[in-house]
């Protein structure tokens, strides 16, 4: 075997980064967000002016530079739809706001003009921060790889260079440039951002690797199999943009909603000026019914009716650790009827803790010398396991003695002398090989059975013989039960376990947390996730996932809505869900979609307020003489009254009634 993969294993760089560099786009960097801040900062200065009786030029100029800086954009994004014969609403209340100003109304139609602008920006915004995760998930991948000749000579080249059936070399502490195959070494690369597993993988000849995993220990020849374009983390990238694309439906039919109100409109105010004016109606008069009743239909009311109730479950979500990306979110919250759950970093803490101590017998040890004597040994050691095994010892009060002779095997264990003695600690199946004594036998069998029950089991050996094996585990959350028995009541089905680790733990985290073994999907990559996703969806489900990892990223995009965990979510993740865990709290899931049925039921009852005032006020205007200053308190009486019914759900009491309804 070549030297380079029997070198002694390198300590990973710093540089070596598990996640993606962080990319994110400025808010004012955005156009949108310039225009719409203006616009906000220019209202409420000119607000306070005009309610204290100051002279009309001190706040009107003001008021008519909010209009620019605020409806400029969606004014020519109009018109620039009007020439394609389509007619949306932001230029309907760009003409309202206008309109507004002509009979005097220059507040309604700044307001008017603030809102929309700042929807915009905020649309803008998140459609920036999506692509900025895509982008960053990219960086994962290596740009470079050190490929091998025939004649063992190595050169460096762009990953894009690289074809099928070429040969890598992956060093300590490097990415893996390509997916494809192990030729020859060992090493335990770290699979987190495609798999999802919390502890490095040993790989060895024959295994599979994927670009942009990390090569802890241990150097590797890797053959190439799939091109860059094919890669895992490129199938993701395009998985996630593909996904968001699915969403489409939703935004054509609220377009279509917006063409047949925006024209509705349109005929309705000119009917309303024309018509009089047919049959010999003074011009004057009516061109002031046509004016208030555009001031009376306007949607404002509407728009207020939806907005107070979504945004103030935001706030109050934000107050206890949810964080809500848009009103639109925290409708589509309400929605779901089914869940989808990944384990590692969401069910599970994500970090591997000792859970068994089995001393053997004839050993002489007890649990704390064993946890003791294999800590001492591993407590040089980087590897996960090893922290796991150091971290119980010290959590127990243990003391760790002085190591020398210490050596690391990739995909093997440790050995190092402890007090005169030869202790090596590692996988049962690499340190027994095949060892018939009855004490190997012995070890091999309770190695078995933390194994069966979805422990990765680690042996330790003194002087060649074992003497005991301890169990490292993820471990539930402590909410996790609860919130299961929660989501199962929320939605009348049981969630679904989604998971890139092995079946074993994956049924034994799902048994603990009260998940059927017929709801566990394990062994899953990420387009595996996806398609279980889509599996529910075809059945009419609408399907909340919730996840961490970049792994999770795609089935975030796909499902109908998704929610990160945030303390060790990915950057995609993040960006990709829906909703973020700030707290990673897991049983505020449950209580967010109470509280966004809540928010649902008041939208409900304002859409009804608001619907019987505006259509009251249009039929008065229509039938009757509805006077201006009438019509105007009306309006923005029903909007008052609205809002404040809304703002119901900003109380710390409307998040614990969330949390009732969910037992």
């Amino acid at each position: 075997m070549p030297a380079d993969l029997l070198q002694r294993p390198e300590r990973a760089t710093p540089a070596a980064s598990r996640t993606a560099p962080k990319r994110r786009t400025r808010v004012f960097a955005l156009t949108e967000a310039r225009w719409a801040a203006a616009a906000l900062v220019l209202f409420l200065i000119a607000l306070p002016l005009q309610l204290t009786g100051a002279p009309a030029w001190t706040w009107g100029p003001l008021y008519a530079a909010a209009y620019v800086t605020g409806g400029w954009g969606p004014a020519w994004a109009g018109l620039t739809a009007l020439r394609e014969k389509t007619l949306d609403v932001d230029l309907l209340m760009i003409v309202a706001a206008i309109g507004a100003a002509s009979i005097g109304q220059v507040m309604d139609g700044a307001l008017l003009i603030v809102i929309f602008a700042t929807s915009g920006a905020l649309e803008a915004l998140a459609t920036a921060r999506t692509q900025d995760a895509v982008r960053g998930l990219l960086d994962l991948a290596p740009t470079v790889a050190t490929r091998l000749a025939d004649d063992g000579s190595e050169s460096t080249v762009p990953t894009e260079d690289l074809v099928v059936g070429d040969t890598i070399l992956v060093r300590p502490g490097e990415r893996v440039g390509a997916d494809g195959r192990v030729l020859a070494g060992a090493g335990d690369v770290d699979q987190a951002t495609i798999t999802g597993e919390p502890l490095p993988v040993a790989k060895e000849a024959g295994d599979e690797v994927f670009a942009g995993t990390l090569n802890g220990t241990g150097a590797l020849r890797v053959k190439v199999e799939r091109d860059a374009s094919d890669s895992v983390i490129a199938r993701i990238v395009a998985m996630v943009e593909e996904a968001s694309e699915t969403k489409a439906p939703t935004q054509l039919f609220i377009e279509k909603v917006e063409q047949r109100y925006s024209l509705g409109m349109v005929v309705a105010t000119l009917a309303v000026f024309l018509v009089p004016l047919a049959f010999g109606g003074d011009l004057t008069g009516s061109l002031l019914r046509a004016m208030t009743f555009m001031i009376v239909a306007s949607p404002c009311a509407v728009v207020l009716a939806t907005m107070p109730p979504l945004l103030s479950a935001i706030a109050n979500a934000g107050r206890h650790g949810v964080l809500v990306k848009s009103a639109v979110v925290m409708e589509r919250l309400g929605q779901v009827d089914a869940v989808a759950l990944d384990k590692t970093g969401t069910l599970t803490e994500g970090t591997p803790r000792v859970t068994d101590v089995r001393p053997l017998d004839g050993s002489g040890l007890t649990e704390d010398a064993l946890l003791a004597l294999a800590a001492t040994a591993e407590h040089p050691s980087e590897h996960p396991l090893a922290r796991a095994v150091v971290n119980a010892t010290r959590a127990r009060g243990l003391a760790i003695s002085d190591v020398r002779d210490f050596t690391s095997a990739p995909g093997v264990g440790v050995t190092a002398t402890v007090g005169g003695h030869v202790v090596r600690v590692g996988a049962p199946a690499r340190l027994l090989d095949g060892d018939g004594r009855d004490g190997a036998a012995r070890a091999a069998e309770v190695a078995a059975g933390l194994e069966d029950g979805g422990r990765t089991a680690v042996l330790v050996l003194r002087d060649g013989v074992p003497v005991g094996v301890l169990g490292v585990a993820d471990r539930l959350r402590p909410d996790a039960t609860a919130t299961v028995t929660a989501l199962t009541t929320l939605t009348g089905d049981a969630p679904m376990l989604v998971t890139g680790d092995n079946p074993r733990a994956a049924a034994r985290l799902a048994a603990e947390a009260g998940i059927s073994g017929t709801r566990v999907h394990a062994g899953l990559l990420p387009q595996d996730k996806v398609e279980a996703v889509r599996s529910l969806e075809a059945q009419g489900r609408k399907v909340l996932v919730v996840g961490d990892g970049v792994n999770d990223a795609p089935a975030l995009a796909a499902a109908h809505t998704g929610i990160a965990m945030g303390r060790a979510g990915s950057d995609l993740a993040l960006e990709t869900a829906d909703a973020v865990i700030v707290r990673d709290e897991l049983a505020t899931v449950p209580t967010v979609i109470a509280l966004s049925r809540a928010a649902r039921r008041l939208v409900t009852q304002n859409l009804v307020i608001a619907g019987v005032f505006i259509s009251g006020l249009v039929v008065w205007d229509l039938v009757g003489h509805l006077p201006l200053p009438l019509g105007v308190l009306g309006h923005e009486g029903s909007t008052v009254i609205v809002g404040l019914n809304g703002l119901r759900l900003l109380r710390d009491a409307a998040w614990v009634r969330a949390a009732k309804d969910t037992r």
